[in-house]
């Protein structure tokens, strides 16, 4: 890579067709060139750093290119070497930030009305013009007004709000959009390609997204990354140096959402504190995985499969139903809002991630639990041996390490639990994590033994079925038992007493116990009778082990 350049300006385009992300303006201004429907101002609008001066000075070549007007100027003529160089002398640029008096505007356009030393225009280009004074925008009125035809203007604002009507309605006027993340991204790439430096396609998104549709920015932060990295762009260091929040960190959140595991969310609020994140960037960030997920729900093509995270935003739009995804969404924004008013930003962000779970409906496993232990006179044993009907009209999906999924007719399914193991508790022993620990705690042993374990997982996580997640519970098998052990997972059910099935049976048990507890209590039947008072059953919690 060039010591001498940055790489802002190294890579800046010097033609229509290397701008990226403004498709519409080099449509808008070939066609004009083409057809040789020239203007005598133009006006660029749009935000910091998304390519207004660049296409300005291309607009300059196209327009004084020895080759003759076009829109595809050679780049080596003296004009445009010129030009790219900012030596020509033909190409006057002002930067309004810093010219705003009347007097130099006068003089600037008296110089106008001379014709070109050597181009075909004269041309002005005059950046963050909404900066000149009022008098300096009369001065330039007259000149717009009554243009000699040698002359073009070309301004450049971040602000078109505060220009003079008289004056934007004397311009043909050009909305820079901001450039999308992944366009961003695949700039950058190909930039670090022919600079020969590795990264990392998260890297990049990081830079990217941080950039907030500035190519400039994008390329700035590359360059620091560069320097921070020592020669490479790794996700780790960009992270390290953004600041920013691991996505790994929403996507547990989420899960232990999903599960309903205050505690866990609190743990990992915790480790958020402690790597000195902001947590008002953590519910950015949080907020805009859940406007994902809702896309994902209602749109599923808008979502680029190319992102990082692409199959976990798939996998909570099935886990989450929408109308709750759009309750979070609102919580998170609430949240972020409130942060200054919380005694402080952590006591904020747990409230919110409180307010979340607070507001989550009961687990979607709780009626066909209920139903199921009705039927069933002992916990243990369901967890241990049992013998249901087969199902009849059903099909069972079978997946193994090593292949795919195939589907089969389903047969009696009939557990073999060895007599010191139940699935509930070794899921609990296996220390899984994330996604992989969903997994585990939605799916029921129909065998298992320290050598065997087949695995059930019901149709309505189906889902969860991701190799990634598979194989993160076969390590952590293999560990647990010290040796290699046959596992297979199967779409399907054997009675719905999965683990997270077993907590929730099992904390209902506990709040109805402790509800029991309450109204026994001879102290509180005394306030009843003698006050009339009511027991608020929802304010009633057991008592944690």
């Amino acid at each position: 890579m060039s010591q001498s350049q940055v790489l802002a300006r190294k890579w800046r385009p010097k033609n229509f067709s290397e701008l990226t992300g403004q498709d519409h303006v080099v449509r808008a201004l070939t066609n004009a060139l083409q057809q040789n429907r020239l203007h005598h101002a133009y006006l660029f609008t749009g935000t910091r750093g998304i390519g207004k001066t660049t296409v300005a000075r291309i607009l300059a070549k196209a327009l004084n290119c020895e080759t003759g007007i076009t829109a595809s100027p050679c780049g080596t003529c003296t004009a445009c070497s010129q030009i790219d160089q900012g030596h020509f002398i033909d190409l006057i640029e002002l930067d309004a930030a810093s010219n705003t008096q009347v007097d130099h505007m006068r003089d600037l356009l008296e110089n106008a009305l001379y014709a070109p030393t050597e181009a075909r225009f004269k041309i002005y280009i005059i950046d963050e013009v909404h900066m000149l004074s009022k008098s300096a925008f009369n001065a330039m009125l007259k000149t717009l007004e009554e243009p000699p035809a040698h002359v073009k203007f070309v301004l450049a604002t971040t602000d078109p709000q505060k220009i003079p009507v008289t004056v934007l309605s004397r311009c043909l006027q050009f909305n820079l959009k901001q450039i999308p993340i992944a366009l961003i991204t695949e700039h950058l790439k190909n930039i670090l390609a022919q600079e020969n430096i590795p990264t990392d396609d998260t890297a990049l998104t990081n830079i990217a997204k941080a950039a907030q549709g500035s190519m400039r920015d994008a390329l700035s932060i590359l360059d620091q990354a560069i320097a921070f990295g020592e020669g490479k762009v790794a996700e780790d260091t960009v992270r390290s140096m953004l600041g920013t929040i691991d996505q790994y960190y929403l996507h547990d959140l989420l899960e232990a959402l999903a599960l309903q595991n205050g505690a866990r969310m609190l743990a990992i609020a915790d480790e958020i504190d402690a790597q000195g994140l902001s947590f008002d960037s953590v519910l950015h960030d949080f907020s805009a995985l859940l406007h994902h997920i809702a896309l994902a729900q209602t749109v599923p093509q808008a979502i680029h499969k190319e992102i990082p995270a692409y199959p976990q935003i798939l996998s909570f739009a099935k886990t989450f139903a929408a109308e709750d995804i759009q309750l979070l969404y609102q919580i998170a924004l609430h949240g972020r809002r409130d942060l200054s008013l919380a005694p402080d930003e952590y006591a904020g962000f747990t409230m919110t991630l409180i307010r979340m779970l607070a507001f989550m409906p009961d687990n979607q496993t709780t009626s066909s639990a209920k139903q199921i232990i009705t039927a069933a006179p002992e916990i243990s044993d369901v967890e241990n041996t049992f013998n249901p009907p087969a199902q009849t009209g059903k099909s069972a999906a079978s997946f193994s390490q090593s292949d795919s999924y195939q589907t089969a007719p389903t047969a009696p399914k009939t557990p073999v639990v060895a007599p010191d193991l139940n699935w509930h508790d070794l899921v609990k022993q296996l220390k899984l994590v994330g996604m992989a620990k969903m997994l585990a705690q939605h799916s029921e042993a129909k065998l298992l033994t320290a050598k065997n374990v087949e695995l059930f997982v019901p149709e309505l996580h189906r889902h969860l079925l991701d190799k990634k997640y598979q194989n993160a519970i076969q390590n952590a098998l293999d560990a647990h038992f010290g040796r290699p052990v046959a596992l297979n997972f199967s779409v399907g059910s054997i009675t719905g007493m999965t683990p997270v099935a077993l907590q929730q049976l099992e904390n209902e048990q506990k709040q109805a116990e402790a509800i029991a507890a309450i109204e026994k209590d001879p102290i509180v039947q005394d306030l009843v009778d003698s006050f009339d008072a009511k027991i608020i059953e929802s304010s009633i919690k057991p008592i944690q082990n």
